[in-house]
């Protein structure tokens, strides 16, 4: 695999390029919410890898924002998930890409606006390393659809109707503030989620979902 090269000149373009307008890719700047007292937690311990069941085929769009000690800053982004195959594209908030991430069972590929590739084994750690921000896209394709990784301890909140309010997993604590209806007799997703990992703050907005 190749190594990263020039990561701080990297960082700062693609923070040029990426963060563009402070928050505005979600509409909205972080606003006072009602706090929802949950009416259950479970605990619910990991599973074998064997037994795990892989999550749907899905087609997101959404946007996205991403704050920490050191920036903050927002984008849209597309994601395409089948089976153990990933592709994401993240967007400026006037939207050109910045940055194009594809996983398998090989590895992870970023590709930046620049056409310079970047390998690795797995997300978190690219996109630390290009981006300057950790995307856990291990478990948030499990967590954009309201459910845990069975690989890992979860534990998890519910609100009166029964709908995942809040789930703790691996250092990270992720908060749903919204559903929203797909198809007719099929469980509302989750709209709004609020994911935290010490001082980083990830906010995703789903505007669009589709089933593959």
């Amino acid at each position: 695999m190749h190594g990263v090269l020039n990561l701080a000149k990297m960082h700062y373009r693609i923070l040029i390029y990426f963060f563009v307008i402070v928050l505005t890719g979600c509409a909205t700047t972080p606003q006072q919410s009602t706090v929802i007292k949950p009416v259950k937690t479970v605990i619910i311990e990991a599973i074998a890898k064997e037994q795990a069941i892989d999550t749907d085929r899905f087609n997101i769009l959404g946007r996205i924002a991403v704050q920490d000690r050191s920036q903050s800053s927002s984008g849209s982004f597309r994601w395409k998930h089948w089976l153990a195959n990933d592709e994401i594209i993240l967007f400026t908030p006037l939207g050109q890409v910045v940055a194009e991430i594809s996983r398998n069972p090989q590895g992870v590929r970023l590709i930046t606006s620049k056409l310079e590739a970047f390998y690795a084994e797995d997300v978190e750690g690219l996109t630390q390393e290009v981006l300057g921000w950790r995307l856990p896209l291990s478990n948030l394709q499990y967590w954009i659809q309201g459910t845990h990784s069975p690989l890992t301890r979860a534990e998890k909140d519910f609100n009166e109707k029964d709908q995942v309010i809040t789930i703790r997993q691996d250092g990270w604590e992720i908060h749903y503030s919204g559903y929203m209806a797909t198809q007719a007799n099929q469980p509302n997703l989750p709209r709004r989620l609020d994911l935290t990992y010490d001082s980083l703050r990830i906010k995703l907005i789903v505007d669009e979902w589709k089933a593959e």
